[in-house]
């Protein structure tokens, strides 16, 4: 597919029938503090999977042919040169990165006008000063859940099921709800990025939609040809007792060293051999009032990596999808009544030789009519189904209490 016209194509709004949502300064996750008072976008590329085509590649050759050639990620970041593009705000859906891994989802998206791939080429203009926020009404209607708690707790035990049958080791299930609005649900997003420990707070924003990050997790970071992922899996009340339940959970930790070796192999497919280690396992942190467990697993890239490559090899995020990825991913599909949206995917900031990308957890998005958001947990044998649904709520329980406004 010839780059420029595929390009041009792909860069095609459609009309949504929603107003274009404000234009707000830029905050997108990830990218350089001491750009942000003077980031000017210069180019887009949004892409949905109907669109046709491989995202990574198209992600790749639009950043090229915008002057961040990351197509060698092994060498060090190159000095930037006064004038060129500083970087680029990229997102990538669950959906897009199950579809990189060969399993295609078919379940119907809440909020379709999302794009499945939102790639934005920024450079340098004049400092600006953030506007004050005028107040103007909000409002946040009830949330509706698109399964009840009976129906996931029964999508947890045929997810057993199939443990008990030997074809999968862990499933990752995420569930959704959507809640109306009315006014400006752009300072709501904004909040969610000064949540305690979102690593990747930030908004991404397009024509119709709006995505907010709180995310703690990095599901892949290149700096200096050096690959880095922090897998996150495992989760207590943040007390005392939570502490010392989730150092003690031998069922946690089972769950957290499964996708520690699955982050392993999926680095090892784009590394140099033997180069693979686990420089911190089961960290415990705290995001908002829960305890979670990280580990911290890197890699040196292997010559000539580029981004395609290494989106291939990292989308989806193991922790949540499962082990092996490629059966999970197939459960995943057959398990859950709606798709995965915003949340689930990759959100972050890239440069020539820089990746940081956050997993898209305690994430919500919001089109012309609703807010979204999406939560859940990886799914063992040893799984008790209605832990597992309270688990799902009380990590959700902080996003929307600040999309509220509490």
């Amino acid at each position: 597919m010839a780059h420029g016209k595929s390009t041009e194509r792909m860069r095609k709004i459609g009309p949504y029938g929603v107003e274009t949502l404000p234009q707000v300064p830029v905050d997108a996750p990830a990218a350089p503090p001491r750009c942000r008072d003077t980031l000017v976008e210069r180019a887009r590329l949004q892409w949905h999977r109907t669109d046709g085509g491989d995202p990574a590649v198209l992600a790749e050759e639009f950043l090229t042919a915008h002057g961040l050639d990351l197509r060698d990620l092994s060498r060090p970041a190159p000095t930037h040169p006064p004038g060129d593009a500083c970087g680029a705000a990229l997102y990538l859906s669950a959906a897009a990165g199950a579809l990189l891994a060969g399993t295609p989802t078919t379940a119907p998206e809440p909020a379709p006008t999302l794009p499945d791939l939102a790639v934005v080429v920024y450079d340098h203009g004049p400092t600006r000063t953030a506007p004050v926020d005028t107040p103007t009404p909000w409002w946040l209607g009830p949330w509706t859940e698109s399964w009840t708690p009976e129906q996931h707790a029964a999508a947890i035990d045929a997810v057993r099921a199939a443990i008990g049958r030997g074809d999968i080791y862990q499933t990752n299930l995420v569930g959704h709800a959507a809640a109306p609005y009315t006014g400006d649900p752009l300072p709501a997003l904004r909040r969610l990025g000064t949540l305690p420990g979102a690593r990747y707070g930030g908004v991404l924003t397009g024509d119709g939609w709006a995505i907010g990050c709180a995310s703690p997790e990095t599901l892949i970071e290149v700096r200096d040809g050096q690959l880095i992922t922090r897998p996150i899996k495992g989760t207590r009340p943040a007390t005392a007792t939570g502490h010392a339940e989730l150092l003690a959970s031998a069922k946690e930790r089972a769950e957290h060293i499964m996708i520690v070796d699955l982050e392993r192999n999926d680095l090892a497919r784009v590394a140099r051999t033997g180069t693979v280690t686990v420089d911190e396992l089961f960290a415990v942190r705290r995001w908002c009032n829960l305890w979670q467990a990280e580990s911290t697993i890197r890699a040196t890239a292997a010559d000539s990596l580029g981004l395609a490559d290494l989106l291939r090899a990292t989308c989806p995020g193991g922790s949540v999808t499962g082990a092996p990825k490629l059966a999970a991913l197939t459960h995943i599909a057959a398990a859950e009544p709606v798709g995965r949206g915003a949340s689930m995917g990759a959100l972050g900031w890239v440069a020539p030789g820089r990746v940081d990308l956050g997993l898209t957890i305690r994430t919500a998005a919001a089109d012309g009519e609703a807010l979204h958001t999406w939560a859940g947990g990886g799914i063992t044998w040893d799984s008790d189904p209605a832990a597992e649904v309270a688990e799902a709520a009380a990590k959700t329980a902080p996003v929307r209490a600040t999309l509220t406004g509490r």
